[in-house]
């Protein structure tokens, strides 16, 4: 565990050269230690001045003039971490923030830890474990939906609202506990009608969150879209016109692709993850039957489907290939005809063939090889993988929360079946301490070291 009767000092700032530079200094001794290498030209010390102030001054070591600096000043507990803090604004030369660290050390401060800036704010109260780990996602957050979810959480998320409803179970669980002390009396501390009320809304709450998993990792990890259909429909060259790039091999001989080919880019501020797969048909080769299992694996990891047909086939062929590609599509998944190389057929026959398509799926009429209609794609892609306006719950995207989340519900689950079937006071209690403890190590209520050196030592030092 982190002693924080230290202080610790991290250049906050990437690797490399730059305009300017962060060094941060936290801890009971920062405004000190940071005097012993500071000076202001008024010759006013750091610990004398203000909370939320900026200064300017020179810094030294050893009587080698290192560098002019902005020192920025907050006392505790009002800062990031909760502790006297001091924010050193340098030169980026990458000579200078090292000679700066080195005479922080040597003044008295200690090297941080990665993530320990974040680990004492948790430490001291300042953000609960789930917000800690937003503060990661944020700095890793890609993409506009990244950041909007890492941002939601950080406020707080779903954490005002599990810590609330935690601390209504404990009381139910007190209570029932307190009616097997009198049990011989035959004495109700727990209303069983509010205890049921609060149980089917932990579920309903519960069941939000882990249902809103599948959104919250596709978008940090990028939305699987999966580009499917018969051989030679020109899914290498979707994959490409998506891409801007030629990163599949294409070629007008069918089954070129035999295995799947995978790569992101970003629209519209989401990520998406485009899957290029092999063709699907009839009488393929030991090889390209491979690629083809393969095919229907990355189907199943889907969240859209982009089914690619070869507009110069005939509209019954188009309906037979579709059909055929949907009997292998889970329902739920979002799947999108593509009539692809539009070009090569006249306006009339392919609004027809487009017709014939429409009530199997959504359709879209393009041509990937002169990118008409690829906007169109685009834009619904983006539609299709938007966040919903309102976050009032919020979006999990940490599988430690999911994990801890779906155990907090199948506990309550058994909770509500024994206090319907009448079980006793010790058995519904037990589950529902069980669904409060598994609430509680998300946001940091119950949390041991080990479970806490794994989240931050995935942290930047620095941060």
């Amino acid at each position: 565990m982190i002693d924080l009767t230290s202080t610790i000092a991290a250049i906050s700032t990437p690797p490399g050269t730059g305009g300017v530079a962060a060094i941060r200094l936290s801890g009971a001794q920062a405004l000190t230690i940071a005097d012993r290498i500071f000076t202001s030209p008024s010759g006013k010390r750091l610990a004398e001045q203000k909370a939320g102030t900026v200064h300017f001054g020179s810094i030294a070591h050893n009587g080698e003039a290192i560098d002019e600096a902005l020192a920025s000043v907050f006392r505790a507990p009002a800062s990031y971490t909760g502790e006297d803090t001091v924010e050193i604004s340098c030169h980026g030369s990458t000579y200078i923030q090292q000679k700066i660290m080195q005479a922080l050390i040597d003044a008295g401060a200690q090297p941080a830890q990665p993530g320990e800036f974040t680990m004492r704010a948790f430490l001291n109260g300042k953000i609960d474990l789930a917000q800690a780990e937003a503060v990661g996602d944020l700095i890793a957050s890609g993409t506009r939906a990244m950041h909007r979810v890492a941002m939601q959480q950080m406020r707080g998320g779903y954490s005002a609202e599990i810590k609330a409803l935690r601390e209504k179970l404990l009381h139910f669980a007190s209570m029932l506990e307190l009616e097997l002390d009198f049990a011989d009396e035959d004495v109700d501390f727990a209303d069983r009608d509010k205890l049921t009320d609060l149980l089917k809304d932990m579920l309903r709450v519960t069941a939000q969150l882990t249902d809103s998993f599948a959104v919250g990792n596709a978008i940090k990890k990028g939305i699987p879209v999966v580009i499917a259909g018969s051989p030679n429909a020109g899914k290498s060259t979707l994959l490409n016109a998506l891409l801007n790039e030629e990163r599949a091999l294409t070629s007008s001989e069918a089954g070129t692709t035999r295995d799947a080919i995978e790569d992101c880019v970003t629209l519209g501020g989401v990520l998406f993850r485009f899957i290029d797969t092999a063709g699907i048909r009839s009488g393929a080769g030991y090889v390209e039957q491979l690629g083809i299992d393969r095919t229907y694996q990355k189907l199943e990891q889907a969240q859209i489907v982009l089914a690619t047909l070869d507009a110069t086939l005939s509209a019954a062929e188009l309906r037979s290939n579709l059909l055929a590609l949907l009997q292998k599509v889970d329902g739920k998944k979002t799947t999108i005809a593509l009539l692809n190389k539009a070009d090569k057929v006249d306006s009339a026959e392919l609004s027809a063939k487009e017709s014939a398509l429409q009530p199997l799926c959504r359709t879209l009429t393009i041509s990937a090889k002169t990118r008409a209609g690829m906007a169109a794609l685009e834009e619904q892609l983006v539609q299709l993988a938007a966040l919903p306006d309102n976050l009032d719950i919020g979006i999990v995207s940490n599988l430690r929360h999911y994990e801890a989340l779906t155990s907090a519900r199948q506990a309550l689950t058994r909770a509500l079946e024994g206090l319907n079937g009448r079980l006793g006071e010790e058995l519904i209690a037990f589950e529902i301490r069980e669904a409060a403890q598994r609430l509680g190590s998300i946001t940091g209520a119950i949390a041991d070291t080990d479970i806490l050196n794994n989240i931050f030592k995935n942290f930047c030092i620095g941060k």
